[in-house]
């Protein structure tokens, strides 16, 4: 299980991975955007969302930090747009924290399926430490 560093911008995500990627020499990684996502009836992508970057991830000494920007309409405060991930490849040890950290904060997003992954979920803990959880299927 490894923790990383997750940065939210607010519709500028690809001119500050470039920056940091730069600044770091580093390669930056693939850039998926919210246009580039599975399509949902449910949810039809607002135009404004399409261009904009969903993730990307630089490796920088050592330690991957995950970027992303907000969905338009998404909460985003200068400041609190940093969130820590659980990068595990055993499922009850996700489900284990994710159940403790969940005790008197507050769930964004239950664990369950997605495109990426077979288990993810984010919750703000009772101090107001944002984290996300993602069982990472390439370690398995």
């Amino acid at each position: 299980m490894s923790i990383e560093v997750y940065l939210n911008f607010n519709g500028n995500c690809r001119e500050a991975a470039q920056f940091y990627a730069k600044v770091f020499d580093t390669e930056l990684q693939e850039m998926m955007t919210f246009g580039q996502t599975p399509p949902s009836p449910e949810f039809p992508m607002p135009e404004e969302a399409k261009d904009l970057i969903m993730h990307t991830r630089l490796t920088i000494q050592g330690s991957n930090v995950m970027f992303s920007d907000v969905f338009p309409g998404m909460p985003f405060t200068v400041g609190n747009n940093v969130s820590l991930t659980v990068q595990s490849k055993d499922p009850e040890v996700l489900s284990s924290a994710f159940n403790q950290l969940k005790d008197g904060g507050e769930v964004q997003m239950e664990l369950q399926e997605t495109f990426w992954s077979k288990k993810y979920g984010s919750l703000t803990d009772k101090f107001g430490i944002v984290w996300q959880f993602n069982l990472n299927e390439e370690d398995c």
